[in-house]
Order: structure tokens, then sequence, then C-alpha cells
């Protein structure tokens, strides 16, 4: 099958799913480009068809007949706007805003009741994949504002690990090799946790992760180290890789680390970036026989004791 018709397929199969193919949304008698306008009116305030017309890419004559139909059930009103005469600007009445709460609530039993059967990472998944395809097809559109950053939760160790693996065996080839290096530096930074010299940060979308990196303690006291750094393909892009290493590199400032290393990749391009953007200098590298490659493995330290870059 080529692309495109995966896409058809793909679209046939959710729109059948979620009950679009209906002629009425379920437990309600709107349209799905009616209830597309009263979530406008509903969540957008005041304004304008032509508004509404821009948000939805919605032909106008269309948008049109619904407004009607919306005034006529006395569900919407509309004002002549004080900054221009000639635009009317509508707002829900009473009763649309009661419509639209109804119309809200069974569109939830609806994907609730089609998530129900799955488990936590089932949702994961779902969610992590919705966030692919609305990262390639918004070409670079999406803002980082939901991307938040917290501490660690049982079972990100693990879940980091996989992705960790699987995403680097998918983009450069790495063997399952690479998967038990992870898993010991993970094992040994657990057995040997200490609060007060490590830390770990998740980049988190949705209650999904995207993204991590961690702060781990070394046999010199003065000196910290970053370790596993990783983003999302659904999340590059959005400044979160930047993100986890800047908030890392404050924190082994805080705990009075002098100097902060690394060691990774040169194929990890986007990484290298990063950290030369936030002061790390390149001081060594040497080519080494890893994960079933011939690679090139370097060292960048950051001299904490030095000014915060101003990046």
């Amino acid at each position: 099958m080529t692309i495109v018709d995966e896409i058809r397929s793909f679209n046939r199969f959710y729109t059948r799913e979620i009950g679009l193919l209906d002629e009425h949304l379920s437990k309600s008698d709107f349209s799905l480009a009616e209830a597309r306008v009263l979530y406008e009116l509903a969540h957008g305030g005041e304004q304008t068809a032509a508004d509404i017309a821009r948000t939805l890419t919605m032909d106008k004559a269309h948008l049109s007949r619904i407004v009607a139909r919306f005034r006529a059930r006395g569900l919407v009103r509309s004002r002549v706007s004080p900054e221009h005469g000639k635009r009317r600007q509508l707002t829900l009445t009473d009763a649309g805003r009661e419509a639209f709460a109804a119309l809200e609530q069974g569109t939830r039993s609806q994907m609730e009741a089609i998530l129900m059967p799955l488990d936590l990472e089932g949702h994961g998944r779902l969610i992590s994949a919705m966030h692919d395809i609305r990262a390639v097809l918004d070409r670079g559109k999406a803002q980082d504002a939901d991307i938040r950053l917290r501490g660690l939760r049982p079972g990100d160790i693990g879940w980091i690990t996989h992705r960790q693996a699987v995403l680097y065996n998918r983009e450069y080839g790495w063997d399952w090799t690479y998967e038990g290096l992870v898993a010991e530096i993970f094992g040994n930074f657990i057995a040997h946790f200490d609060p007060v010299r490590e830390d770990g940060w998740v980049a988190e979308r949705a209650g999904v992760i995207v993204g991590s990196v961690f702060l781990m303690k070394s046999s010199d006291p003065a000196i910290a180290k970053l370790r596993l750094l990783y983003v999302e393909p659904s999340a590059r892009g959005l400044g979160v890789g930047r993100r986890l290493v800047e908030t890392c590199i404050a924190r082994a400032r805080t705990l009075g680390y002098e100097k902060l290393t690394l060691w990774t990749n040169d194929v990890l391009v986007s990484a290298r970036r990063i950290y030369q953007a936030t002061g790390f200098q390149l001081v060594d590298e040497a080519p080494h026989h890893s994960f079933g490659k011939v690679l090139v493995g370097q060292t960048w330290t950051l001299d904490l004791r030095q000014p915060a870059s101003a990046g």
C-alpha cells in the first residue's frame, strides 16, 4: 500500500470507530460541523463569523447556514461590533451553553467508553501516536507551552530505557546491547541513589513522557555527570532538549558541583548542538565499536564556576 492508501484506510477506520459516519454526533442532534462551531463559541467567547471560519477553515456559506439554524433555535445571539459597524459579534445564549454542555458530556462519555478497554500503557501509546501525527502534519507549528518538567515516578525508568533503545535502533541502527548499557546505568543509579547529590527530570506533554535527563554523581565529589538525555520525535524542535539540559546544569550548580561532564557519540548531532549552545566544551573523542556500529565517542565538560551562558 502507498502512504495515501494507508492514510485513507486509517481515516475509514477512525471515522467508523468514533461514529463520525452517523448523521448526528452521539446523544445529540448536532452534526460534526455544528458541534465544532458550538465548541468555538463556547471556548472562544464573542467573535465574528469570519473569525470562526478562519479558525475552522470552513466555507463561509456553510458556516452562515449553521449560524442561521442556531439563531432560529435560540442558541446564539449577535450584536454590532463597537469597533466596526459592519461586523456582528456572535455569542452563545443560555440555551446555547446548555446545548453545548450536553453535547460535551455526550462526547466525553463516548470517548471514555472507547478508552475503557485500554490500560495505562495503551493510553500512553495512543496519545504518543497522536502527538507524532500532529508533529508531522503541523510542520513545526506546535508550541512548547504544554511541555512540563517533573520529577521521577515509579515506572519512568523502565519506560525511558525502552524508548531510548527503540528510538536509537530506529534512527541509528544500534542493537540491543545499547539497551543493556542503559539498564546498567539506571541500575547503578537506583541502587546507589543519593538525593543530596543526584536528580532526574522527565519532560511530559498531556500526560505522556516526551524526554528526560539525569544528573548523576561521579567518583570525584566536585564533578557530576549529565546522562541519558533524550527527546521523543513528537517533541523535537520545541526546545525540550535545551530545557532539560539547562535544568540539569542549574541543579548541578545549586548542589555545589564545580564541573559537569558528559559522554556522547558524534552521530547524536542535535544533542551535541545543545551541549555546545549551553557552554559545554569538547575535551576528548575516540573511535569505538559499540551497539553493533563503529562510532566516535566524545567527552564534553562544563566549568560550573564560570558564569552561566546567556545562550
